[in-house]
């Protein structure tokens, strides 16, 4: 299955819902990655943890125990 967002958006919309999950699935970790991606760049451009939390629309604290340990 391909990784790119398009193609798996489309995928995640087709009748086979095998198909479907799979997609589903992999946008899910896509997503992941690129939120991590974007949290890491955030903090070495100085960014504080409720800065990020705000942005991402959870608690200081939840966004600290996800990836403030990395």
């Amino acid at each position: 299955m391909t990784n790119d967002l398009a193609t798996l958006v489309r995928q995640a919309q087709d009748d086979d819902p095998l198909l479907a999950l799979h997609a589903t699935t992999a946008l899910r970790r896509e997503i992941e990655r690129l939120e991590a991606v974007q949290v890491r760049r955030a903090r070495v451009a100085g960014l504080a943890w409720a800065q990020i939390a705000d942005a991402i629309g959870v608690s200081k604290q939840a966004v600290h125990k996800k990836y403030g340990r990395r």
